[in-house]
This record gives C-alpha cells, structure tokens and sequence, in this order.
C-alpha cells in the first residue's frame, strides 16, 4: 500500500503521538515542516518563515499529499499561502485572518448574533477607555499567542499600567502579523487599525466552554463540546479542558447554532475550527470569546479518550480534501480532561521530572499521560505562550468515568512529579505555590 506524505507545520512529539492513532494512520506518512521553536520563539520573520517552508517541500521529491498545522499564529495563516502555492485543499487566507484578527472577528460576528460583549479599539499613544465600555474589561492585542499580553482591568489605574505592557510587548507579533494584512483587501475600518492595535472588550462572567467543529464544502459541522474551568482561587488562569461539556443540553445547542452562524458569515471552509464562550448558567446567556480557525491540539487525548479518535483525524482529512467521520463516544472512558498544573510565582526551574519518572506516573496511574513544559535552567517568566498571570509546568492528561475519578488520578499525578525551583525562600508551600 502506498503510502501519503502529510507536512505539518511545527510538529511536535506530544502531538506526533496522537497523530498516530488516527484511523488509517498506516496510510500516512508524517513530514515535521520547520520545528515549534522556529516557529513560535523569539522574533517571527514571516518572509524568512515561508522561504525556509517551501525550500523544504521544493527539495521533496515525492507527492506533496497534504500541508496541515495544529498551532495558532504564525502556523494558521502560513498554511493558506503554502497550500495555495502547491495546489491543495485549505481555508482562505482571508477566511483565517477574520478569525485570527480580534477586531475583524468581533466585527463580523456583529453582522449575524448580539451574543458578544460591547468592545472598541484602544489607541496606545493616546489611550483611553473606549466610550460606551465599562470596567470590568479586557485589554488584549487584536493578534497575540495564546492569552500574551491579555489583561483584565477594573479602573483608570490599572487601564494605564496594562497599556504601558502591551504598547511594550505588541511588536512581537503584531508586526509580523500584518505581513499577512498586507495579503488583503481590507475592510477601511480594519486596514486602519492594522496588525499592531489594541482591543477593549466588556469583561463577561459565567462558565467557560468551547465548541469544535469542521466545514467541508461550504457545510458547519459542530462535533463536540467541551467545559474550560479555571482555578477557583486565580480564574484568569485554565485549570482543564473536560470533554463532553457539562452544561445543560439547550445551552449546548445554542453555542453548537452561534458557532454554525459566525463561521458560515466569515466564510471559512475546508477547515477545522472552536469558537470559545462564557456562559451564564442561572440566565441562559450565552457569548463568544474568540474563534479559533483550527482545532486545538491540547484537546486531541480528550477526544481519542471519549470517542476513540484525536480530534487531528479531522484535520487530515480536510487537508485530502475529503470529508471527514468522527465517531463519537466508541473510546475507553466517559470523561476526559487536560489539566494545566501551574505555578503562580516567576522562578528559575531547578529540577523538572525526569522521563523516567514520568514514565513511570504514567504506569502507575491508567489514562494519564504527562508532557512537562519547562527544563531545568530555564526562568518560567521567559517560557513562551503564557497566560499573564501563570507559568504552565506539566499538561496532564487524564480519562476517567466520573469527575471524582478525574481529580483522584490528577492529584496523584501531581503527587509524582517532582519540581524544584529557585527563589523560593519566602514560600513555605511549594504545594500552594504551585496552585494544587
């Protein structure tokens, strides 16, 4: 049987894992197309970044069956330029920047739902509250990673000090963002504000949850939901993903009818996709954070634990062009969860986990599988794609039959995994301190 070349963009061996028990996997034949690290660290050259790509694929000498990528800016928005130079299925690039520029996002979702809070652009060499917005609000690049430089603030002092750290930070990827702007035909209101501006969003309240879908010949599809919770004492901060979403059945339809109508109104297809919202169990209220234009990778156990298959199924199979079949809840476990143990406090990494001790949690304890983030040596204010109150330590990834069977196996996890920092003489709990 022959096999098809599939090039992803910065892949990694945690996801290499699971790309692996997708359904016909003997099929493929995984290429690594340039690595995270370049990819994510340090300053971006998007220019430099598709040179390097298409020197890769040109010195190939095979077919070229697919080029797919599981990880948000710069991978979303290169992956239409390089599918379109060598003739195969992907979103537009248009399609992927309406959802990756928060401003264009927020102005497209107001053309088809009311279920998003009030928001405005800030102007960072005159900044002001924009009018009509109130404290509580979030300020946040129109484009960063992951939750970079995105800070709640509650008045005029806080509104300040934010500003000052993002006009500071925003360069780093803002600006080779609009490369891709460049590429565009812009809306003038959007062409105005450019890559490098800073979004004012009403703060929203309630439970957090995500839905994930695909669109495949013009066609939505939502295929699952899942709860994002935080940690009670620091709720900036995601303490897991949980997979199948808990939250009544009715809310569930309506976030599964939002996601259909925001990613039809931008015109997204031959793409998987999650639309991220905050919803208010006790009013019914329901309202979108983000849109994401790709699947999330960290959810890929969730799905293979519950359903039986990663969720990266579904990205191969739009990037043959080919309409993909997810089944849904053929896995070993009822409930999956990733769980984001963290720390609350900057430090210099000492000792991390090593392989075999990770090996070895991961033997004692069935359904868990742990990737630590940092290495010894490293400062954890200087790990990239933080959120900007916390410093990610381990992912951990758990399936179980019930909720009190996810927090067992994850605590004792934790328990295993032995971490040690310097600068930490005033805490007397590293427990505490790691936010256990």
């Amino acid at each position: 049987m022959s096999q098809i070349d599939v090039f992803v963009l910065g892949l990694d061996e945690a996801n290499l894992r699971t790309l692996g028990d997708v359904p016909g996997s003997v099929r493929y034949r995984f290429h690594p197309l340039l690595s995270p690290e370049q990819l994510q660290r340090g300053e971006i050259s998007v220019p430099d970044l598709l040179a390097a790509a298409q020197d890769e694929l040109d010195s190939f000498e095979g077919d070229i069956g697919a080029i797919v990528g599981y990880w948000d800016f710069p991978v979303t928005t290169m992956i239409p330029l390089l599918c379109d130079r060598y003739g195969l299925p992907s979103a537009t690039l248009e399609a992927v920047v309406k959802c990756e520029h928060k401003y264009w996002s927020r102005l497209e979702q107001a053309k088809v739902i009311d279920e998003h809070p009030r928001f405005g652009l800030v102007d960072l060499d005159a900044p002001a509250p924009p009018t009509g917005l109130r404290y509580p609000m979030w300020l946040k690049p129109v484009k960063s990673f992951s939750s970079e430089l995105a800070y709640r603030v509650d008045d005029d002092a806080e509104f300040t000090e934010s500003v000052k750290r993002i006009r500071a930070g925003i360069d780093r990827v803002g600006k080779p963002f609009e490369y891709f702007l460049e590429q565009l035909d812009l809306p003038a209101e959007v062409a105005a504000a450019g890559g490098r501006a800073c979004l004012a969003e009403e703060a929203m309240s309630g439970a957090q949850a995500a839905t994930e879908g695909y669109v495949h010949g013009g066609e939505v599809t939502v295929y699952g939901t899942l709860d994002s919770l935080n940690y009670p004492e620091h709720p900036s901060s995601f303490l897991r993903h949980q997979y199948p979403c808990q939250l009544p059945a009715p809310m569930v339809r309506r976030m599964e009818d939002i996601s259909a109508r925001i990613i039809g109104q931008i015109g997204l297809d031959n793409s998987t996709f999650s639309v991220e919202f905050f919803c208010d169990t006790e009013t019914g209220e329901v309202n979108v954070l983000e849109i994401n234009p790709r699947h999330s990778q960290s959810h890929a156990e969730l799905f293979e634990y519950v359903d039986g298959v990663p969720n990266h199924h579904l990205m191969i199979s739009l990037g043959l062009g080919e309409n993909p079949d997810l089944p849904s809840r053929t896995g070993p476990y009822e409930l999956a969860a990733k769980w984001y143990y963290r720390r609350f406090r900057d430090g210099v990494v000492r000792r991390v986990p090593s392989k075999a001790e990770v090996d070895q949690a991961q033997l004692e304890i069935p359904g868990v599988v742990i990737d630590v983030i940092p290495a010894a040596g490293e400062r954890l204010s200087e790990l990239d794609g933080q959120d900007s109150y916390s410093y990610e330590l381990a992912h951990i990834y758990v399936g179980a039959d019930s909720e009190a069977e996810l927090q067992r196996k994850y605590e004792q996890a934790v328990r295993l995994l032995p971490f040690e920092f310097d600068d930490d003489d005033e805490f007397d709990d590293d427990e505490e301190e790691a936010g256990r």
